[in-house]
């Protein structure tokens, strides 16, 4: 093998720490998955007010106490904790940004925990993090080969090496992966001094009059990836989800790279994973059955053998196609099926379900929050999982359904188009439902189909097996990342 090298994996949210999306299972899997390559991985995240420190055996280093990060004129003191990420194989270290003001007096990562609106200082709270990054590396005097930054929370990261603090940086690399392009995290080019930043870069981060971080990142980064190949080309051409952004990524196409997302497949093990009722043995309707069981009760359904459950762990935006969802909903309900959602978002969205889940009450039921346990007894206990994406980036909820025996109903969109294919009753290929469309007549025909299958127990069988067949773990995505890794530092 060549030299491993030194990677700091920047993140705004992980497992096993915090999670709202799907970004906190690739900064927990993919660390872990190059590690096994033999590179040094470290990653780093804040420390939000509803992050355990016991739970999660965080502690302090001393020569990191109370370090001054500026953001614009005035300074506050982060402490930088320490924590690991540990399974089985591998153990991957992480730096824990931890300050009262910004992290730790919020009990929400990104929205007030109980209105469900974004903090008002959110430019604030995620400059101070991108400038704690820089300090730690240089109180640590620690100048990896690699930094890989993910999202607008940590895109001003390779701008303030490369400026401000060139000098030391000089032979750092930077990896930018943008998880969703919809999310820029953009506030007033009034504020552009909070950043720190020198003026003759400011051209580089305005953009349609605002500070815009993602396009500094893709500007400053040495290469740039996202989430699976299909969303890579489809947002080429898509003005509208990128804010026009695509110009700029079809500028610096030569270091642009699509690569699918893979799954951790020792957390996502139906034969040894603790947190489902039952572990997968030699009789997977046994497993199955066992697992409805207990998510019923969990819920408050009423069990049913022979009618359908459909499962969903979804953010409640609407690129998630919870307003597809929500406008069935009648039609959906008419049928013999029942449904469990856990999900997280607005007020407003919560309300909506919350009132549906109340017209329905035998047959639906909806959790609020992040509550990995129930996801993963989602997973385990419904038969199948519903994702009618407007757009995904990604979809890794379809490779936890598939592994798990819950038939994915997808529109096929971006990553979902490389996890689910259309199941074929004649060929008998096919690990799922599809449908091409973002229309509720399409979404319910899906359903119809999923649910006309279920009746069928040969070809259900034949079509859940096709899914657990497929393997979903990072094995081919990492060697694509290594690949980038070496490339970008061979120079």
């Amino acid at each position: 093998m060549a030299k491993p090298l030194s990677v700091l994996f920047v993140t705004s949210e992980s497992l096993p720490y915090v999670k709202y999306g799907g970004v906190a299972d690739v900064s927990y899997s993919l660390p872990l998955a190059l590690r096994d390559l033999g590179h040094d991985m470290r990653i780093m995240l804040p420390k939000y007010g509803c992050v355990s420190e016991r739970r999660n055996r965080i502690h302090e280093i001393n020569r990191l106490r109370d370090v001054p990060i500026p953001v614009g004129s005035h300074s506050d003191p982060a402490t930088i904790k320490s924590s690991s990420i540990n399974n089985p194989r591998a153990k991957v270290q992480a730096y824990i940004t931890t300050n009262n003001k910004y992290f730790d007096a919020k009990k929400g990562i990104y929205s007030d925990a109980k209105t469900g609106k974004p903090y008002p200082d959110n430019h604030e709270r995620f400059i101070f993090f991108c400038r704690s990054v820089i300090e730690t590396c240089l109180i640590l005097g620690w100048f990896p080969d690699i930094i890989h930054c993910n999202d607008w929370q940590t895109a001003l990261v390779p701008l303030m090496a490369r400026t401000t603090f060139a000098k030391e940086f000089k032979k750092t690399k930077f990896v930018f992966t943008f998880h969703n392009i919809n999310q820029q995290g953009e506030f007033s080019e009034k504020l552009f001094d909070l950043t720190g930043l020198p003026q003759k870069v400011k051209n580089d981060l305005i953009y349609k009059k605002m500070v815009n971080p993602v396009k500094g990142a893709l500007i400053y980064s040495d290469y740039i990836t996202t989430v699976s190949e299909t969303y890579a080309k489809e947002i080429l051409q898509d003005s509208k989800n990128t804010n026009d952004l695509n110009v700029l990524l079809l500028k610096y196409k030569k270091k642009y790279k699509g690569i699918l997302n893979g799954i951790d497949t020792y957390s996502w093990d139906p034969k040894i994973d603790s947190l489902i009722s039952k572990k997968l043995g030699n009789n997977f309707d046994d497993f199955k059955q066992a697992n409805k069981k207990s998510l019923a009760f969990k819920t408050g359904l009423n069990y049913h053998d022979e009618t359908p459950l459909i499962g969903m762990v979804t953010r409640l935006d609407e690129q998630k196609g919870v307003p597809l969802l929500t406008s069935a909903a009648d039609k959906i309900f008419q049928e013999d099926i029942q449904m469990v959602i856990l999900c997280d978002g607005s007020q407003e969205a919560k309300n909506e379900l919350r009132d549906l889940s109340l017209k329905y009450p035998k047959k639906l039921k909806v959790r609020f929050g992040f509550d990995e346990p129930l996801a993963h007894l989602i997973e385990a206990g419904s038969d199948m999982f519903l994702m009618p994406s407007e757009y995904e980036p990604c979809g890794l909820n379809a490779m936890y359904s598939l592994a798990y025996g819950s038939v994915p109903i997808v529109r096929a969109t971006g990553g979902l188009t490389e996890i689910v294919s259309d199941f074929n009753p004649e060929t008998k290929t096919g690990n799922g439902i599809t449908f091409k469309n973002y229309k509720s007549g399409e979404l319910l025909s899906s359903i119809a189909k999923a649910l006309n299958l279920f009746k069928n127990k040969e070809l259900w069988d034949v079509l859940i097996q096709n899914g657990r067949s497929g393997d979903y773990s990072w094995s081919k995505s990492v060697i694509k990342y290594d690949e980038i890794y070496k490339i970008i530092t061979k120079d």
